[in-house]
Order: structure tokens, then sequence, then C-alpha cells
């Protein structure tokens, strides 16, 4: 059983971070569950102030004049990334409107929903926007506009399975989320069971189809959007988000550009934009009761959805023939092998992923090389105030996991020098990657220093070189030779560990080949863009790691024995 009104699957586009546009207009879910809907709404304020009594001059934005916003890109149709490589979605267009009207610019950076509201709230973005369903605990760490959107969150199942209700979840049911998200929430502290959590939501559908999970519970528009003929899995039922409504996210201490957005957003409901937009990206009937922008904004006048949806289920129903679910065969060489889909990532990943992977590659391996040798010297020093230091730091940057450095140096020194990197945290993830990096890469010319023979050192000494000149010029060099296959494999791992600097926020044009991978296949709904990433990768590793056999071995056996072209006549050896 499918939700009612939901759109076929043909009218869906392609591309999910397109507009589908009112002939996937839907009603509001009937088959509903019984749920606490949140309470009396206290946070809705009764009026705003006109957009032209805004001085958006007051507005504490990072970069006067501009709003820049936080988003994901995996969400479509309401957060996503197109195929032309921008930021867009209901919430993000929406956004663009607000802006327009306010007369301010506008950018937008990719992150993971995990730590968007952290860093909103340590201002490295002035707005979130990721259909963030308001509660209690996160305006703890963040204040919310008023609300633009109100979500319900579906549960998705395999059609052939037993579970046909939230009732129906125990402990022993395999239940995928987002990790944060308000139905990890509803989950873990409503139904108290422990949930699968994963990092977007295509990976969590990816999950379900293959049977790796037996349910995802998933926004509504994120469920519709996802579930096609052929899958089969269906929308089994629908809840009421739990905490409110939909509203962009700003950090504490700035009402001034809290109230910009609220009489921005009452703006463009006034004039039509609002409905124009929903109509376009999530044309589905608005709950009973409940309207977007302040108390005092008029109600958005909306096409009937519920009479367009009625018509297409009914044409469906005079059209519909039976859609065989896949074997699990087909449906993995369909998830992970569309060639043509490969045909249509690889220039993405080559001309914006692998731009930016080699260049964060490079960047952070020739940082972390110097600092590195400088660590691996000082971690052999004679002094303990030079030792002691190198091995701390050592111990500290091996033993916290790269996701938690990267975001301490992104958050943490970013607002600092927020001055020098234009509050782009790109060159700080290369930063933070070679803090990461000098840490293994000082062991690996520690242990090569050291496994030099000592007698080496005696001897440079006694022809009179100084203890300096001796490491300098006879002991670190041979140490460094002995390594370098263990230096090549540590930037290969280098390479891979690029992706991780995704977390920090970046432009479309920032974006490494994991990110724009993932975001191809949140666009077409389909793991085949992310194996083309990983071919990419391998396209880099292979001959790098066919080098280091290839120097490993030139060191073990030296220079192959060339033949002997012009041999020595008798007489000269006999004279020799």
């Amino acid at each position: 059983m499918s939700i009612v009104g939901a759109p076929a699957a043909s009218a869906a586009p392609a591309d999910s971070c397109s507009p589908p546009g009112i002939a996937s207009a839907s009603a509001a879910p009937v088959n509903l569950a019984a749920a606490d809907r949140g309470g009396e709404d206290r946070y809705t304020t009764p009026t705003t102030t006109p957009v032209d009594q805004i001085d958006t001059e007051s507005l504490e934005l990072i970069t006067p004049g501009t709003i820049s916003v936080g988003t994901l890109s995996d969400a479509g149709p309401s957060i996503c990334v197109n195929g032309q490589g921008v930021f867009t979605g209901f919430d993000n267009e929406l956004l663009k409107a607000i802006a327009t009207k306010l007369g301010l610019d506008i950018t937008f950076a990719g992150t993971e929903f995990a730590g968007l509201l952290s860093q909103v709230a340590n201002n490295r973005f002035d707005v979130g926007s990721s259909s963030i369903t308001t509660t209690d605990e996160r305006r703890r760490t963040v204040d919310f506009t008023n609300g633009y959107d109100f979500g319900y969150f579906s549960l998705v199942a395999p059609k052939s399975g037993s579970i046909r209700s939230f009732d129906d979840l125990n402990s022993s049911t395999r239940i995928g989320v987002v990790q944060g998200t308000v139905q990890d929430d509803y989950v873990v502290n409503t139904l108290h069971l422990d949930p699968v959590k994963f990092p977007d939501y295509a990976t969590a559908y990816a999950n379900l189809k293959t049977g790796q999970i037996d349910v995802w519970v998933a926004p509504s528009q994120q469920a519709e959007g996802a579930v096609k003929d052929g899958d089969g899995t269906a929308i089994v039922e629908n809840t009421f988000s739990v905490n409110n409504f939909v509203a962009w996210a700003v950090g504490k201490g700035k009402p001034r550009l809290v109230a910009a957005l609220n009489s921005g957003l009452d703006a463009v409901i006034a004039d039509g934009t609002y409905s124009k937009l929903y109509t376009d990206w999530v044309p589905r009937e608005l709950p009973e009761g409940w309207k977007p922008g302040s108390k005092a904004a008029p109600a958005p006048e909306m096409p009937d959805f519920a009479a367009v949806a009625r018509e297409n289920a009914e044409k469906n129903e005079s059209d519909e023939t039976d859609t065989a679910p896949k074997s699990t065969l087909e449906q993995l060489g369909s998830t992970f092998f569309d060639w043509g889909l490969y045909k249509e990532s690889f220039p993405d990943l080559i001309k914006t992923g692998l731009v930016n992977t080699l260049i964060l590659s490079l960047v952070s391996g020739v940082l972390g090389t110097i600092l590195g040798m400088l660590l691996a010297v000082a971690g052999i020093s004679r002094s303990r105030w030079l030792r002691w230091p190198a091995r701390i730091y050592t111990d500290i940057f091996r033993g916290l996991p790269a996701v938690v450095v990267i975001l301490l140096v992104g958050l943490g020194v970013g607002p600092v020098v927020k001055g020098l990197t234009g509050n782009n945290p790109y060159w700080l993830g290369a930063v933070a990657l070679a803090l990461l990096a000098a840490a293994y890469i000082g062991e690996i010319f520690r242990s090569g220093i050291q496994s030099v023979d000592d007698g080496q050192l005696e001897a440079s000494r006694a022809i009179g070189f100084s203890y300096r000149q001796s490491m300098r010029l006879v002991v670190i060099p041979q140490g460094v030779r002995r390594v370098l296959p263990a230096l090549m494999n540590q930037f290969i791992a280098l390479i891979k560990d690029s992706s991780l600097v995704y977390f920090l926020g970046l432009l479309a044009s920032q974006r490494e080949l994991f990110a724009v991978g993932r975001d191809l296949n949140a666009q077409t709904g389909n793991l085949s863009p992310l194996v083309a990433a990983g071919i990419v990768y391998l396209v880099l590793t292979i001959p790098l790691t066919h080098l280091v056999n290839y120097i490993d071995a030139r060191l073990r056996t030296g220079r192959p024995a060339e033949a002997e072209a012009d041999p020595l006549p008798p007489t000269a050896v006999e004279k020799g």
C-alpha cells in the first residue's frame, strides 16, 4: 500500500533535484499513525516588520551584504545539488527569493546534517537550510525562523514484508534513519528502539532495497521521491513530525537576522512567490490548520493538490500495469552498475572531483611531509624539550579520529582566521589533513632514521663531521631512502582521506571525488555514480601502488646488471 495521491514513478524527473511540478501533486496522507503532534505552537511570531523597514546593515552577517547558507546536497526536492552543480531545491530557492526581497546576496555551501547546527552556532554559516524540524532540544543550540513547511515522515518497507505500521516495529527490526534527524530522534525517544544510522538518505534507501535493513523512517518528501516501481518497496504508513514545523536555523544572539528572514518569508507569501515555488517543487496538501510564515501572514493561495492527486490516481489506475519486482541480482546490477550513469558521471568527477582531490592531497602531503620530518628529528633529539612535545603531538593526532581533527581545525581555528580565509574552510581542510598525516609520516621517518646502523654516525664523526652534519648529510638521507615505500602508502591513504573535508562545508565547485559521486547518487537515486567515483580513486591509487612496489624492489636489489658491451681486450687485462 502506497501513500494516497503519491506521484507515479513515471511522473518523477530523472534528476531528483529538478522541480517535479504539479503533475506530482499529492494529498495529505490518509494512512496516518496516531502520534503526538508536538503540542501547541509556542514560537511562531504574531507579525513581522515590512521588508522595506529592515536595516540590512545591522543583521550581523558573517560577510556584510551576503547571507551564507549551509545546506545538504542529497535530499531532493527540498535541498540538493542539480546536474549543473548548483545548490537548489524548495528550501534553498525560497531562501534565494527572500534574499532578493531583502536586497542581499546569498551563497551556499554543502555539509553534513550531523554537523550543520554546530556550524551555524559557531558562525561558520549565517543560516542552516535542510528541512530542519524544530525541536526544543535543537533550540538550545540555535534559533529558528517561522515555519515555511510542515513535514510528515514515512515508514518505508518491502511490499512482501510483514511490517505494515509503526506498531509492527520492535527491538529485532533493523530500522534505518539518517543520523541526527528528527526521524532518528523519533525512533530513539518515542519508539524507544535502536536504529541503524546512515550519513544520507540515498545510502539508507539503498540499504533497504538490498535487504540490509528492514524498514526506513524518512521525511515524506524524500520517501515519495525515492520509492519507484520495481524497487519492491512502499510507504506503508505516515506520521506527523512530532515537534512543530520546518524552519531555517540561525545562530544564537542574532534576533535581527531571524526577524529579517521572517519578514522576507511573509513578503514572498504575500506576493505569490511562495505558492509558485511550493507548487513547482513540493506540491502536496498542507496539514489542516497550519500555514507558513507569521500568524499575520496571508494563507498562500494554492492549487487544489488533493483534486490533482485524485485525477492522477484515477489515471494511474486505468493505465496501471503491475511491475514485477526485480530479482536480487537485477537489483544489485541496476543499483551499482548502470553504465549510462557511469558515462554521465565521469565528466563531473574528473572536472570537479579529481581536481579538488589532487589539490587537497598534494597540499596536505607536502605540508605533512615537512612537519613529519621535523617531528621525526625532534623525536630522536637528545633534548627532552624537543623529544617530549614531538611524542605528545604524535600520540594525540594518531589517536584522534580524522573527522574530529578536521572539525576542530575548521570550526575552532576557522573563526579566528576567517579574515585570511574569507570564511572558506577549503584550505583549513588541507591543513587538518596535513596535521594528521604529519603524525604518521613523522613515525615513518623516525623508524627509518633509527634503522640506520650506528656505525654510519660514528664513521662520519670520525672524519670530522659534527653531530648535526652527520645526521643531515649521512644518517637522515639513508633513513628516508629506506622508508620511501611506506611514505607512498601514506600518500595513498591521504588521497582517500581528502573526502572527509566535506564535513566543513564546501562550495559546489570545491567538492572532491566522493562528494561529487554522492551528489550524483542523490540526483539519480542510484549508487552507480559512487562506484564511478571509486573507479577514479583506483585510477589514482593503483599506479601509485605499483610505483611503491617498484621502488621497494629497486631499493632491495639495486639496479639490474647490464650486459657487458665492450669487454677489455686480453692484453689490457693482463697489463692491468
